[in-house]
């Protein structure tokens, strides 16, 4: 197996330089910080990658853009040219931009028969007239192959096709006949690895000079989590996948195991599962996994510390994060200080000291410093009724009132910054969530805070935040604001939030960023030239705006509509759905969903950011994130064993056409009643050097002038009151990990909801891709028919929508989700949005607006334009200060 993986034989393709591999990578990418992109490249080839596979398919990037400069920029990388590139999109205008500038012979990944020969062969020309070699699925119009006749006979299709009707090289084909997860439980899956092998040989034998590869990883999917158990799969599938023939895969070659090291039962019990040897092949897996499972093997923390003296067994606690003896180790230093104030002066404030200089130092991390500050409010809430009328004042850093503004009921990531400011010795003034400006202002003044720390996760949070600035500016009140949350950024905060307040405006990015801006801001010595600083900044950002603005030529909306995205509805299989004009009501226990969460936001959430389940054994972030990714699941069972909350979803179809850039819902199939209508916008950039379509959501249902009869579906779900119930109890107690803890899993929940009401809607209640087999990372990476794009998000940006959705679901009534005034939802943790089903739509960015949009959408609306640029606020390509409205 060594030699194998190391000989020219077998090739190792490295996939992160892969926005939706790589959370890292895409970052960058984002940031167009190309620089560092290109690091990560030189990792996977110095780890011993033979090709590199790139892929910039992502809905908010200008993806050709992105494609052509990383490649520009490896070009000048001779260590990292010398091996091929694998030019990996689903749009052929992205691979065929790659192809422009890759010097050598590269790879396109890929191309399938899933919509017939003809496509296929145009495809396969245009590659072979580039000279480059292509990956082939076997997937054909029936779908993806899973036994291993059926993949041996598409790719011998595929094969015939390209040799004899193009004389494509046949050493420059590659198939990838499918590797799914085995050891599911599922008795149709039992034989999945079994087909692999069979067809390898098969395709080997039968289909000369052609090349087999697969995705490695997607084998041991059953056993997510368990990282030792996935890397001896991943081992033992290569070791008979190369023996059958296998030439290049997927896979990170610095975790996998030596085939000859693995125990042998383990091995043995990994072979049953892989070859299907008997019935109970899985079962014997699972329960040998066991043995091997991370989670079970705790660190064993010595007692030893409990016999140290009282001062420094609370230092231990608050660094440790362990709050079992908090209480008794209080009342013990009460005895000795008589004066509460002095411990939290005292020993309470040096353990504090010391996890601000850990966290600071990048020695511990956010899930371990929210724990601190657990045990920190802890020990302070016991001394509270201790503490004299006459209570001397706390000698801090200085006082900051943090606000989610009015309109908006998120708070998890304000809640975060409070907690790790606390610990740095701030005293934070908190004043929850849809706080209004006057409240916000009021409360300044009265408490002479320092700074204010302004938050928002929806984007009419950031009109709320230039009001704020205006009338603190307008009262004169010369206190510097923080700005952060979801939709923020540095860019908005210079060019809308600055103007408005002439008494510092700063953007922070994460909870860590914040404290050294704080400080930064109140520092004697380097307030003013810090300040100076931050306004030269944002005044370059305003000016580089608006000569953007100027130099790019603003593309009319005329224009736009003349070059929407065009469907040959004639052509297309509109399937209607199984039950119309109703309110579907369903209850969803936590159990169903969780297979179908995505983890990786729930770590970024909590700053520790990698692609799980890889992140858990992370050299850097591995033991925080695995203590956090424990806890998790520990409340999760919690939640699940006391019945804390009920997830609910509520859905229903509606007859619906277009009507240029809106959608009629209709009562009934006649279509003579408009029920309601809903408006999107159309994307305003220009196409001068590309035939991509400016998109509009209305593109994907059939125009009303051809009378095809089309659909669209709406739905809200929501993980239910119980999560905000139970967080505002350990609130109460002083426990602010636990409540943002379950506050963030509640946003999973809901997420993973969204997904699974998704997927029955795809498969029983609309039924148009009811043969659809997909796993959870298929799911997480989109691979399948159809979209539920989300009021408020990039392909419809107006928050404001959701109400017409909330009317005709009755959403308020039903599940007891509401909107505020700004249409965020309450409980927080609930999604809501659209199913289109035609298999040509696609998730993408309106981007920038141009006024004369602005206004036919106004008009569209029926609103003033004053409303319509209020709720699209950050997508207008044009400025305009609050006091010249």
């Amino acid at each position: 197996y060594e030699l194998s993986m190391n000989s020219s034989k077998f090739i190792n393709i490295g996939e992160r330089t892969n926005v939706t591999g790589s959370a890292i990578f895409k970052n960058l990418i984002f940031e167009e910080n190309y620089a560092e992109a290109v690091k990560i490249a030189r990792q996977q080839v110095d780890a011993g990658a033979q090709i590199i596979d790139i892929n910039m398919d992502e809905g908010l990037l200008d993806s050709i853009k992105a494609m052509t400069t990383f490649l520009n920029y490896l070009a000048v990388e001779p260590e990292i040219s010398k091996v091929p590139f694998m030019i990996d999109s689903s749009d052929w205008k992205v691979i065929e931009a790659g192809l422009k500038c890759v010097q050598g012979k590269p790879i396109v990944n890929s191309i399938s028969l899933k919509e017939g020969d003809k496509p296929f062969i145009e495809f396969a020309e245009y590659i072979k007239n580039y000279g480059a070699a292509v990956v082939v699925m076997a997937f054909d119009e029936e779908g993806q192959a899973e036994t291993s006749q059926r993949k041996y006979e598409v790719c011998k299709r595929a094969y015939k096709l390209l040799t004899k009707k193009i004389s494509f090289n046949p050493h420059d084909i590659i198939f990838d006949p499918n590797i799914f997860a085995v050891g599911t439980g599922i008795t149709e899956h039992n034989d999945y690895a079994k087909n692999f092998f069979d067809a390898t040989k098969m395709i080997k034998n039968d289909l000369p000079f052609a090349k087999v590869s697969g995705g490695v990883s997607n084998v041991s999917f059953s056993f997510r989590g368990n990282n030792l158990i996935r890397e001896a799969i991943h081992s033992c599938f290569l070791f008979h996948a190369i023996k059958a023939g296998l030439d290049m895969a997927i896979i990170n070659a610095g975790q996998i195991s030596i085939y000859d090291q693995i125990p042998l039962d383990l091995r043995n019990a990994i072979e049953d599962v892989l070859f299907n040897k008997n019935d109970n092949s899985t079962e014997n897996l699972i329960k040998i996994s066991q043995n091997f499972d991370h989670k079970k093997k705790k660190k064993k923390v010595s007692k030893s510390w409990r016999k140290k003296n009282a001062d420094e067994r609370i230092k231990f606690s608050l660094v440790n994060g362990i709050n079992d003896f908090v209480v008794e180790d209080t009342s013990q230093l009460l005895k000795k200080y008589k004066q509460p104030i002095k411990i939290i002066e005292g020993p309470l404030m040096d353990g504090m000291n010391v996890v601000g200089d850990l966290f600071g130092s990048g020695q511990m991390f956010l899930p371990q410093v929210v724990k601190s500050a657990r045990v920190m409010k802890q020990s302070v809430n016991f001394l509270l009724p201790y503490m004299e009328k006459e209570k001397t004042e706390k000698r801090g850093k200085g006082k900051i009132l943090l606000a989610t503004v009015k309109g908006d009921v998120h708070d998890i990531g304000k809640n975060i910054v409070g907690v790790v400011l606390q610990c740095n010795n701030f005293d934070v003034i908190d004043l929850g969530v849809m706080v209004p400006a006057q409240k916000i202002i009021e409360t300044a003044i009265k408490e002479n805070v320092n700074i204010i720390g302004l938050s928002g996760l929806i984007t009419p949070s950031l009109e709320e935040m230039c009001y704020v600035a205006s009338e603190l500016n307008k009262r004169g009140v010369k206190i510097p604001l923080l700005i952060g949350g979801a939709t923020t950024s540095k860019i908005h905060t210079a060019i809308k939030i600055s103007p408005n307040h002439d008494f510092g405006v700063v953007h922070v990015t994460d909870a860590s960023k914040a404290v050294s801006t704080a400080t930064k801001l109140l520092s004697f010595k380097s307030s003013l030239p810090f300040k100076e600083m931050i306004k030269k900044e944002y005044s370059e950002i305003r000016n580089n705006y608006f000569k953007k603005g100027k130099k790019s030529s603003k593309q009319k909306l005329s224009e736009s509509r003349k070059n929407m995205f065009k469907i040959k509805w004639c052509n297309e299989r509109i399937i209607k759905p199984k039950k119309l004009n109703s309110q579907l009501l369903f209850k969803v226990s936590v159990e169903e969903i969780l297979p179908y969460i995505d983890w990786d936001p729930f770590f970024a959430s909590w700053e520790l950011h990698g692609k799980f389940p890889k992140i858990l054994d992370d050299r850097l972030v591995g033991n925080s994130a695995r203590s956090l990714w424990n806890d998790a699941q520990n409340m999760l069972q919690n939640v699940i064993d006391k019945k804390i909350t009920q997830p609910l979803a509520i859905l229903g179809f509606w007859p619906a056409n277009s009507v240029g850039d809106d959608i009629e819902i209709y009562e009934d199939e006649s279509r003579k009643k408009v029920v309601s209508k809903l408006f999107f916008l159309r994307q305003q950039m220009q196409r001068k050097n590309s035939q991509r379509a400016n998109y509009c959501l209305a593109d994907f249902i059939a125009p009303k002038k051809l009378e095809i009869y089309d659909y669209l579906g709406l739905f809200v779900v929501t993980a239910g009151q119980g999560i905000e119930q139970k967080a505002s109890d350990f609130e109460l107690k002083k426990d602010d990990y636990n409540s943002i803890l379950l506050k963030s899993l509640g946003d999973r929940i809901a997420e993973g909801l969204a997904e699974r009401m998704h997927e029955k809607v795809r498969k029983e209640l609309w039924g148009y891709a009811k043969d659809e087999a997909l796993n959870n990372q298929d799911l997480i990476k989109e691979n399948f028919t159809g979209i539920r794009p989300a009021p408020g998000y990039p392909a419809c940006p107006d928050h404001s929508e959701k109400q017409t959705l909330f009317n005709l679901l009755c959403a308020k009534e039903k599940i007891s989700v509401s909107l505020t005034e700004s249409f965020a939802m309450n409980p927080a943790s609930s999604v809501a949005g659209y199913y289109f089903s035609n298999d040509k739509s696609s998730y993408f960015g309106v981007g920038k607006v141009n006024k004369d949009q602005v206004k036919d959408y106004a008009s569209r609306k029926k609103i003033s334009i004053e409303l319509a640029e209020k709720w699209l606020g950050p997508n207008l390509s044009y400025f305009k200060k609050r006091n010249e409205e």
